[in-house]
């Protein structure tokens, strides 16, 4: 074998390995990527049931129904809105103290083929002026929100 030939095959053996490591990391983050919607986003995009997503916006006011499951654990029902669309929500388990009707929410988890967003986690705001940048951001494109409008009371 010459070196010619032998340095073919090294580099031919380098692409390969790189080839393979950048398909890897790929993979890695396509498992790891989780997108936001908002409720009328989730409608009009037909988000696949079972891919992890990220939706956000307001706890629609009379909505929130807590039970208690057969292994004593909570479970929340609630829609979340973006004042245009809503979704129902499903989550079981501890809610944060800030959890309440009229206020912001994202929620981590699934939609399920019956079109009910099955959340594995729940995340409220934490005062009274703060509002994730993606709901606000869902909100300002619906022209529901009002810049500079103070929520105290």
């Amino acid at each position: 074998m010459t070196r010619k030939r032998r340095r073919l095959y090294i580099l031919l053996l380098c692409l390969v390995g790189l080839g393979t490591a950048t398909a890897l990391t790929l993979t890695a983050f396509q498992d790891n990527l989780v997108f936001f919607y908002s409720p009328s986003d989730l409608l009009t995009k037909h988000v696949a049931p079972g891919r992890t997503v990220r939706i956000g916006g307001l706890v629609e006011t009379g909505t929130v129904e807590r039970r208690t499951t057969a292994d004593s654990k909570v479970q929340v029902r609630f829609k979340i809105t973006d004042l245009d669309h809503d979704v129902p929500v499903v989550y079981v388990g501890i809610v944060p103290d800030l959890f309440r009707e009229g206020q912001g929410v994202v929620a981590n988890g699934k939609m399920t083929a019956d079109g009910v967003f099955q959340a594995s986690e729940l995340l409220a705001k934490h005062d009274e002026k703060y509002m994730p940048p993606e709901v606000a951001d869902a909100l300002k494109k619906s022209g529901r929100w009002q810049e500079g409008a103070d929520t105290k009371k």
